[in-house]
């Protein structure tokens, strides 16, 4: 049995990751009725053109947080208090000067990235007046990922996970009260805020009580450690660049070539399947550690192995997971009417059943993805991020060059095929490597 492999650590981060997932569903259940309740479509698609900017304004990070975790985890494991001190106080100058970089860039061009949009004088003057903060917020984020981060290098992702979960209760809370006190969007960005300094706070307390970690003195830079986190972050930076082609291009399109109203419709439908997925991928993502440790002898047991973990896997999304995604896609019209109230559409449906397909499909290239990560083939991680990203891409282009419009059922249905595209890769890969394995130990 694969659940004799875990350690009673590792139990607890898979349990919390995902109890977590439920609790940022229901957030997320709670949340966009509230938001479109006080703002309706059009407002509540102007936020969404924010937190586009505040996406593309992650891409400052670098992919320096998952190399904290990797290397404090490593160091930790070593027992070595001070190199850990380094790593993080190397990581936290790093990302304060690349996250003072995308500021000044977000000031500079504030006038060509509002403009992208295609918005009204009057929405484009609103989104233009928060840009400078969603700039500021998005260095505060840095900061904050890098709390996480340590927290799960430190062996306890499952006090990161209820500390996110936590915060994003709080953020939603807090920007409930601002929309209901009539601060509009800027109750959001407030709200927002807050989630992110709440979460600061519970990550920091948590390290402290499990090492008194002297972070803020100058003497902990360090050069060689600044190459480490770097080179390891990079792989992770070209997924992000990547990343740019997907949810926030296909914003972009609808904002630009079908009007901002219909940016909720793809972002309801869009976030909603993604957190069905995340109920079993957060579980998913522990096998890649034992993976790692499996392939560490690349032996004929190490190998029976990674077959076991993955095959326990796919099992469980064949099984469950077709099970509960069948049930929720019959009752969608339902279940979202319920949800949305007065709120809801019969296109934000037909979106969502559309995209939970994709995610279906994206679910079977999981532990494909776990297994090359583990055995190390991160390059083909890389590749599967881009095969998804220009499939969707040159999916959305060809249909409006071919029909001179765009819908959300488009872009819905490019999303989709590049979920599958990708998964097709990833398991073709997977394969490759199983094969290779097999040669090199068909003599043990």
């Amino acid at each position: 049995m694969v659940e004799r492999l875990f350690s009673s650590q590792l139990r607890l981060n898979i349990a919390s990751g995902v109890i977590a997932t439920v609790i940022n569903t229901a957030v997320m259940a709670v949340g966009y009725p509230i938001y479109l309740h006080y703002l309706g479509y059009e407002n509540y698609g102007l936020w969404l053109v924010l937190s586009v900017v505040l996406t593309f304004a992650q891409l400052g990070n670098l992919g320096i947080g998952s190399a904290v975790t990797k290397l404090v985890a490593e160091e930790y494991g070593r027992g070595n208090v001070d190199a850990v001190q380094r790593y993080v106080t190397t990581a936290l100058v790093l990302l304060c000067l690349s996250g003072s970089a995308v500021l000044i860039a977000t000031l500079l061009f504030k006038g060509k990235i509002v403009g992208t949009f295609k918005l009204s004088d009057a929405n484009a003057q609103a989104v233009s007046s928060l840009v400078p903060y969603i700039g500021i917020l998005s260095i505060y984020a840095f900061v904050v990922q890098v709390f996480d981060a340590t927290l799960s290098g430190l062996g306890r992702m499952d006090l990161a996970n209820y500390n996110q979960a936590a915060a994003r209760v709080a953020g939603i809370i807090a920007a409930a009260f601002l929309l209901y006190k009539g601060l509009g969007i800027l109750g959001l960005l407030i709200g927002n805020t807050l989630s992110y300094l709440f979460n600061h706070l519970l990550s920091f307390v948590c390290i402290r009580r499990i090492e008194r970690l002297r972070l803020l003195q100058v003497t902990n830079f360090d050069n060689e450690r600044c190459k480490r986190l770097l080179h390891f972050g990079g792989a992770v930076f070209g997924g992000s660049i990547v990343s740019m082609l997907f949810s926030p291009f296909n914003k972009l399109m609808l904002s630009r070539y079908a009007g901002v109203a219909t940016v909720p419709v793809y972002e309801i439908a869009f976030a909603a399947s993604m957190q069905i997925r995340a109920l079993f991928e957060a579980g998913l993502r522990a096998t890649m550690p034992e993976i790692s440790r499996a392939n560490a002898n690349i032996s004929r047991q190490g190998l029976n192995r990674i077959k076991a973990i993955n095959g326990k896997s796919m099992k469980l999304i064949m099984t469950a997971g077709l099970f509960i995604y069948a049930i929720i896609a019959l009752c969608a019209s339902g279940l979202l009417r319920t949800w949305l109230g007065e709120r809801y559409t019969a296109s934000i449906s037909v979106a969502f059943q559309i995209i939970l397909l994709g995610t279906y499909f994206n679910l079977l290239g999981v532990p494909a993805f776990y297994t090359l990560m583990g055995t190390g083939r991160v390059r083909h991680i890389l590749a599967g991020n881009i095969v998804q990203s220009f499939t969707n891409a040159i999916l959305i282009i060809v249909a409006l060059c071919l029909t001179g419009k765009m819908t959300v059922y488009i872009v819905c249905t490019a999303t989709l095929s590049g979920m599958l595209v990708s998964t097709i890769y990833l398991l073709v890969q997977q394969n490759i490597m199983v094969g290779t394995y097999c040669v090199a130990n068909q003599g043990d």
